[in-house]
């Protein structure tokens, strides 16, 4: 039976489709959830995807973590379930308090949407699997990207090998050139490039295949959603 992947749709999101075509594409059963559910239905993982959610007002993702299904997103994640946000899933994921850190405007405060390079560093994560150690070319479309955290956390991040994805030439002024962060648990990744739209050569790279290839090697017992 194929694992079952929630991809949760907020008002704005605009990758989501592309999250459930890379899902499908691994092998995996995208399942569409909509902001205003209470409940995730039975499923192995979560994924939050890139977009505007709620026009990005107030800050990018601070209302969309009140979307009523935010409340069993958090609970999944509590249990163990994997979950990841991409771009404004990762600004979500910030403002749940599930990852570390907050996304600030850009450095220079352009837009930035081009190739960046990445390393995948830290301990393996359910999105990360046999990937440590590799660099990625990812592209990136983001206006408020720059990873920000106080001292005692940018410490506890990197001595608990938090971080995930590294920029090799930061594009935004993330501190530490941090692309992407887990929580400390590891099931949990919030990541700025969006590997979902590179997983297919016609569309200009395969660099982001591992990030959905390791999620389908990690997600091989039995679905921990709600009904579970």
């Amino acid at each position: 039976m194929s694992a079952r992947v929630a991809v949760v749709t907020f008002p704005g999101s605009n990758c989501d489709a592309d999250l459930r075509h890379a899902v499908a594409l691994f092998g995996m059963d995208p399942v569409a959830v909509w902001h205003k559910e209470t409940t995730l239905p039975r499923v192995d993982a979560v994924l939050l995807p890139g977009g505007f959610s709620y026009g990005d007002y107030l800050r990018c993702g601070a209302i969309a973590r009140f979307s009523p299904v935010m409340a069993d997103v958090v609970a999944f994640a509590g249990r163990g379930g994997p979950v990841l946000g991409v771009c404004n899933g990762f600004q979500i994921l910030t403002e749940c308090g599930l990852v570390p850190g907050v996304l600030l405007r850009n450095e220079g405060l352009t837009f930035q949407c081009r190739d960046v390079n990445l390393r995948v560093e830290g301990r393996e994560t359910p999105f990360t699997r046999d990937l440590v150690g590799q660099t990625l070319r990812l592209p990136i479309a983001h206006a408020e990207g720059n990873w920000f955290a106080d001292p005692e956390t940018v410490a506890r991040v990197e001595g608990e090998g938090q971080v995930c994805f590294r920029y090799l030439g930061n594009p935004n002024g993330s501190l530490h050139d941090i692309a992407g962060v887990s929580n400390t648990r590891g099931n949990v990744v919030g990541l700025m490039p969006h590997p979902e739209r590179y997983v297919e050569a016609s569309l200009g790279g395969v660099d982001g295949s591992g990030v959905f290839r390791s999620l389908a090697a990690s997600v091989g017992n039995p679905p921990i959603g709600a009904n579970a």
